[in-house]
């Protein structure tokens, strides 16, 4: 496994799958990046640089434990770049990772090819996320035979109460089979500190953030998954109107992981995306971005 020095001297590793135009993809968790596999089958036309976040994977732990936050490791990323020679990169950051990619954009916008954020995160740009709003997918599993158990807990987690985090596990998939659960196991924060440490004080700017994300000069792709409680589609909807160029895509019947529940329809709408002449960016005259897949009701 290939390794480069981060800038504080931390030597972080990353794996290559696949062959093609190269796309530099950032895991969330912070987790080992294995969870992202190659992606549903995207390496076959990609060569996809895998970064492990440090502590994670086979990357080192850091000396200083405040370089876990989210905005330090932007500079990861960057180092990552440099040591691939790469003048700009396509960029993909899933969930969490979303964070660091939305905050390298804002801060090294000529080197982005294209961006690609799936299932993202917000905070990086204080979309807020309220309860209903992640109760709102949730209730569309209400014929599934898990689903009492998941709600009354995903209910009391976003009503502010502790819950069992364990039994909303389901909503994160679109099918709870024995491969999701097999996923989910291998998924999870292999360090609880470290995830505490990557929203530490400081780790987002959102007015800043959002300020330079406005006049952002690249494509940008958000994808988000119909059942996705994390990421709701109606969240995600609100992120990508920060962008002049943007385009939103809903996965039908897809929830976190999205290459997992639909490795085809996934790889296909990255790929076109991702070609020379895509036809999924969005106008950057209106600064709206266009939509395919389920629509999601307006923001609000």
């Amino acid at each position: 496994m290939p390794t480069f020095s981060a800038p504080d001297g931390t030597r972080l590793a990353y794996r290559e799958t696949g062959a093609g135009t190269p796309l530099v993809c950032v895991p969330g968790g912070p987790t080992d990046s294995a969870y992202l596999g190659d992606l549903g089958g995207l390496s076959a036309d990609h060569r996809l640089i895998v970064l492990d976040l440090r502590g994670t994977g086979r990357s080192a732990i850091p000396e200083d434990a405040s370089s876990y936050r989210c905005d330090r490791l932007v500079d990861d990323v960057e180092a990552l770049r440099t040591h691939l020679g790469l003048s700009r990169i396509d960029l993909l950051g899933h969930s969490a990772g979303a964070n660091i990619v939305t905050q390298y954009a804002a801060r090294h916008a000529r080197h982005v090819g294209r961006l690609a954020l799936v299932t993202p995160g917000t905070r990086a740009v204080g979309v807020e996320i309220t309860g209903e709003t992640r109760r709102e997918p949730a209730r569309l599993r209400k014929d599934a035979p898990w689903f009492p158990r998941a709600y009354a807990a995903l209910e009391e987690i976003t009503g502010g109460g502790r819950g069992d985090r364990e039994a909303i596990a389901p909503f994160f998939y679109g099918r709870w089979d024995e491969a999701a659960r097999r996923h989910h196991a291998r998924s999870r924060p292999a360090d609880e500190r470290i995830a505490a440490r990557f929203g530490a004080e400081g780790a987002f700017t959102p007015a800043a953030t959002r300020a330079a994300l406005a006049g952002f000069p690249a494509p940008v792709l958000l994808l988000a998954g119909e059942f996705d409680v994390n990421s709701p589609p109606r969240s995600v909807a609100e992120f990508a109107e920060l962008f002049p160029d943007a385009a939103l895509v809903v996965q039908p019947g897809a929830g976190h992981y999205p290459w997992l529940d639909d490795s085809a329809r996934f790889v296909e709408t990255l790929s076109a995306f991702l070609a020379p002449a895509s036809g999924l960016s969005g106008t950057a005259r209106t600064g709206r971005p266009r939509t395919s897949g389920t629509r999601p009701s307006p923001p609000r």
